[in-house]
């Protein structure tokens, strides 16, 4: 079996569905798959740990024009290659002789207080910086994929079916359909048999057999976001039929069932 698609380990990540056919198997067996799943479920959690910061107040002014600060005096720092150590001071060398003051010079600045300290070369502060980018990035994906309180709704769903091999289509062929609310049709696939057109997805009115095509699948494994057609009756069209199609021009179901499954609210 071929590694688990990444869209697939980061549905079983965050738990929007458990590992179905052979991929139970596979991450068994599998190191990959298997370290790769074990990350975004560590990154899931860091994600729901932040559930609760949306409420935290504004940090002051100063605590940000002090950490801007740090950073550029950090990068403004020479590379640790170019820094040339001093010769050290001969007692016998006469002091450097100082310049008398020029009453036209101008005052000198105040050279602000230094906090003492270890102090980051430029290189560790910009990795620092990427990692911490890194993080917060992934962070914020997540947190799009499984909003915390306070942001938009996830969709609820109104019916599923769980889509089981059809005909003479393997039998570790497997799916889901879930319909939600805001009128998208989510397809999981796993497994299906490699075609040389394409794989269509129908709703089937069982006691007629009229159907409504949905959309297509790009892959034999993964996930799919498909529209759903405008005020279909799920009473009515309750079968969720995967087909394999050829590039014919006809657009009626080709007779070739790879998957179906029944609705159900």
């Amino acid at each position: 079996m071929p590694h688990v698609d990444h869209d697939r380990l980061v549905f079983l990540a965050l738990g929007e569905s458990e590992a179905e056919g052979g991929e139970a198997t596979h991450l068994d067996t599998c190191a990959h798959c298997r370290a790769e799943l074990t990350s975004l479920r560590h990154v899931a959690g860091l994600g729901a740990g932040t559930q609760g910061l949306d409420d935290l107040p504004d940090p002051p002014e100063h605590i940000w024009q002090g950490i801007v600060a740090e950073v550029r005096a950090a990068e403004e720092l020479p590379a640790l290659a170019d820094r040339r150590v001093p010769r050290p001071a001969d007692p016998a060398d006469p002091p450097a002789p100082a310049r008398p003051a020029d009453p036209a010079d101008p005052p000198a600045p105040a050279r602000p207080a230094r906090r003492r300290g270890r102090r980051w070369p430029g290189w560790a502060t910009t990795a620092v910086t990427a990692a911490a980018a890194a993080v917060l990035g992934v962070v914020g994906t997540l947190a799009v994929l499984r909003p915390g309180d306070g942001g938009p709704p996830q969709p609820a769903v109104l019916a599923r079916a769980a889509l089981a091999a059809y005909g003479s289509t393997p039998p570790d062929a497997s799916g889901d359909a879930r319909v939600l609310d805001d009128n998208q049709l989510h397809l999981h696939v796993a497994n299906l048999p490699r075609v040389p057109g394409y794989y269509q997805v129908w709703l089937i009115d069982p006691r007629t057999m009229e159907m409504f095509p949905v959309g297509t699948l790009n892959k034999a494994s993964g996930d799919e976001l498909l529209p759903m057609p405008p005020n279909v009756d799920l009473r009515t069209y309750s079968v969720v039929d995967v087909s394999a199609e050829q590039f014919d021009n006809k657009p009626a179901h080709s007779g070739d069932s790879l998957l179906r499954g029944t609705l159900t609210g």
